[in-house]
């Protein structure tokens, strides 16, 4: 291995206009939860292995920007992700020494079910799971599991359309069922879908197996009610059958400004916004709000929904998680603007934001924003269980060990936690924090490896090449002080 010149360089551009950066006086609440959060296409690896089928992830090799490939390809670096199907006891140990309290990761669909639609699951892959859930639970460190995380079977999408098929209502049902008859008694914490409102830019996501110009407003809802039906119904089983649990719904946020104070530009970002909040607004309240049916009847949809999936929708969720990266701006005039394409969510670019590698624009201010906008919306507890940088990092050689001098990083996630230390102060009830990518993985939107988030990194290249093994950057550290101090040391 070549080992750079050290160096301790920021990838991504200071910003144009620095928020507010100063230290909170308020430390985070007693129990408040600190950890990290990964995803099981991005890091496990192992994707035909111990039982298990494909899911859609199987033929994106090139991210969820890119076309999917008709079969499973030998250049999708999800297929070894970073072996955390292997490595898992020495990875959760890297997370003890961290100081976690809380993982957030995801159990693949297919691994259990391996086309999604059988009756009994597959054992090796219960077992895996049984496995993780001991070596977390060994190091005291507590699971919060996401369902599904964009790993929806490939078999249900190309046999049966993904989820704009009512059939995957009961798949998804029984799926769930066995996670909580299996991992119950060692989970409280459960999120049903990731970033659900993401399906409208991306309808793959959901198994809707074909081109995105090709899928109409009517499919794209339709799938989207299934969705929020199938969250509503396990969410009601896991009330029923496991005391003790709470179960969440995770957004993609994104708060979205008006560009200028026109009153027009003020009305497109509170349209484009509901959008996304739309998600959550059927999840918390249990009904669809007016402005959602207007835009249904405005734009000629007619939702098939039923008189038990109303009585269904009213099992609400008992905390509403996100993941954050950015803010939009939107304006009501024609698209002449310069355009972020940002995480999924595409918006026009704000003039007084700098960007990081990716073209993400940097706004810590944005995440107070937008615990505040949820919690007076919402009035539930929120959990952040992603916010992270994308950047390139620098492998060198230092003191006689491998580390990464990642001080942008430990800058980005600083400012961010200033603001949710002030979000706290405003009476926001907020129940943890998960960083995205604790350890390096396969990026989602790219699946590229050099988009590294961790605090940890893998010895893995785009190319494939690499040892897989690990080193602790100059965050780790970082983070450790600020979990042992609850946040009293940013």
């Amino acid at each position: 291995m070549t080992v750079p010149t050290a160096s301790s360089t920021p990838p991504d551009r200071a910003p144009a206009h620095q928020p507010p950066q100063q230290a909170s006086p308020h430390p985070f609440p007693p129990g408040f939860l600190w950890g990290g959060a990964v995803a099981a296409n991005q890091i496990e690896g192992g994707w035909n292995v111990g039982g298990k089928g494909p899911s859609i992830q199987d033929v994106l090799p090139g991210g969820i920007t890119a076309p999917r490939t008709a079969t499973p390809t030998a250049d999708n670096l999800k297929q070894v992700g970073i072996d955390f199907y292997h490595r898992y006891r020495d990875d959760i140990e890297l997370f003890a020494r961290l100081g976690f309290e809380v993982l957030r990761f995801s159990i693949a669909w297919s691994r259990l079910f391996p086309r999604g639609d059988e009756d009994a699951p597959n054992e090796e892959g219960v077992a895996f799971y049984a496995a993780v859930l001991a070596e977390l639970e060994r190091h005291g460190i507590t699971p919060l599991v996401t369902l599904s995380h964009y790993e929806t079977p490939l078999y249900l999408a190309e046999h049966y359309g993904g989820w704009a098929n009512r059939a995957l209502i009961g798949f998804y049902e029984c799926f769930a069922r066995t996670c909580f008859e299996r991992f119950g008694a060692r989970v409280k914490y459960w999120l049903t879908f990731n970033e659900i409102n993401s399906m409208l830019h991306f309808p793959f996501l959901a198994g809707i197996d074909k081109p995105a110009d090709q899928v109409g407003q009517a499919e794209i809802y339709q799938a989207a009610h299934h969705m929020l039906v199938a969250s509503a119904r396990v969410t009601a089983l896991a009330h029923a059958t496991l005391p003790g649990a709470k179960v969440g719904c995770m957004l993609l946020a994104a708060p979205v400004y008006p560009l200028t104070p026109d009153p027009a530009d003020v009305w497109a970002a509170l349209d484009s916004e509901r959008r996304s909040t739309f998600f959550g607004d059927v999840h918390v309240r249990g009904y669809y709000p007016g402005y959602a049916l207007r835009f249904l009847r405005e734009n000629g949809i007619t939702l098939r929904i039923t008189e038990q999936d109303r009585a269904d929708l009213r099992h609400t969720v008992d905390f509403v998680s996100f993941s954050y990266y950015m803010s939009l701006c939107e304006s009501a005039a024609p698209r002449q603007e310069a355009m972020v394409a940002g995480n999924v969510l595409p918006g026009v670019e704000n003039p007084t934001l700098a960007a990081s590698q990716w073209g993400w624009q940097i706004d810590p201010v944005g995440l107070r924003v937008v615990l505040n906008q949820y919690w007076d919306r919402w009035q539930k507890p929120l959990f952040i269980v992603e916010n992270g940088l994308g950047a390139v990092d620098q492998l060198v050689e230092e003191d006689g060990r491998l580390t990464v001098h990642d001080d942008y990083r430990i800058d980005y996630l600083r400012a961010h936690l200033q603001q949710l230390a002030q979000a706290i102060a405003d009476g926001v009830e907020v129940l943890g924090y998960t960083a995205w990518g604790p350890i390096d993985l396969v990026s989602f939107s790219t699946a590229q490896m050099s988009k590294r988030y961790g605090f940890i990194y893998v010895d893995r290249n785009d190319d494939g090449s690499g040892t897989l093994e690990r080193y602790p950057k100059r965050s780790f550290e970082w983070f450790r002080r600020v979990i042992a101090s609850n946040g009293a040391e940013l």
